[in-house]
């Protein structure tokens, strides 16, 4: 269930998405795209990385039944992609890679939970637009990041 973030970095990134339900810079599913200015803040805003806090009884009960997106900006940026680099390839556990434009995939979100669960079957994330153009659609089965 990990993610790789390599290529034309300066460093490669391993990431694990089943401990994102935790890290506060997670959205709702259903506000990421009906939100948009408080998003784009939020995301432009948020300087450190998240406090480990204790969570409410409610809180852990929204976690099992809600979907979850997280920003894909802070981690791309973490791995300093290269000056040259403009382009983000999705390698896909079904064979079907996809590309997208570098900062296409910085503006974007990754999907990481649906209805509290994590996404075995088609995961472990899937890749959204922040325009919300994809979300009926979204780029699934990804495996790794591969920056050219």
């Amino acid at each position: 269930m990990i993610v790789m973030i390599k290529g034309n970095v300066g460093y490669p990134i391993t990431l694990d998405p089943t401990v994102w339900i935790f890290d506060d810079r997670k959205v709702e599913l259903e506000k990421a795209f009906t939100e948009p200015e408080e998003q784009e803040t939020f995301t432009s805003n948020f300087q450190k990385p998240p406090v480990n806090r204790s969570i409410s009884k409610m809180e852990g009960e929204a976690y099992l039944k809600n979907s979850y997106v997280i920003p894909l900006h802070d981690f791309l940026n973490n791995a300093e992609p290269k000056a040259d680099a403009a382009e983000v390839e999705f390698i896909k556990s079904n064979g079907e890679n996809e590309k997208i434009a570098l900062e296409d995939a910085k503006n974007g979100y990754l999907l990481f939970s649906l209805e509290g669960k994590p996404l075995r079957e088609d995961g472990p994330v899937h890749f959204y637009y922040k325009d919300g153009s994809n979300q009926d659609n979204p780029i699934k089965y990804i495996k790794e990041i591969h920056i050219h």
